[in-house]
């Protein structure tokens, strides 16, 4: 398996919106893909949430990291944060 790196932006974005890196470790390996701008790929999982997000209860929080596939890595450019 390639080694998952989080560019600055992805780390900055998955603490602004909420999640871990291990979220988005889990949401590379287990999401479901789809095809993103640039020939990347969007990867979408869903977690059991059950907790306030700004004062808002919520079920379940998507993590949708958008990645670049290289030889060598995984590489996340950014991260999206969804909650339901």
């Amino acid at each position: 398996m390639k080694r998952i790196r989080l560019t600055r932006h992805a780390t900055e974005q998955r603490i602004e919106r909420g999640c871990t890196e291990e979220e988005v470790r889990q949401a590379v390996t287990l999401g479901i893909r789809e095809p993103a701008k640039h020939g990347r790929l969007l990867c979408r999982y869903n977690f059991e949430y059950n907790a306030l997000w700004q004062g808002r209860h919520y079920a379940v929080k998507q993590v949708a990291p958008v990645i670049a596939e290289e030889s060598a890595e995984t590489v996340v450019v950014t991260v999206y944060v969804f909650y339901f």
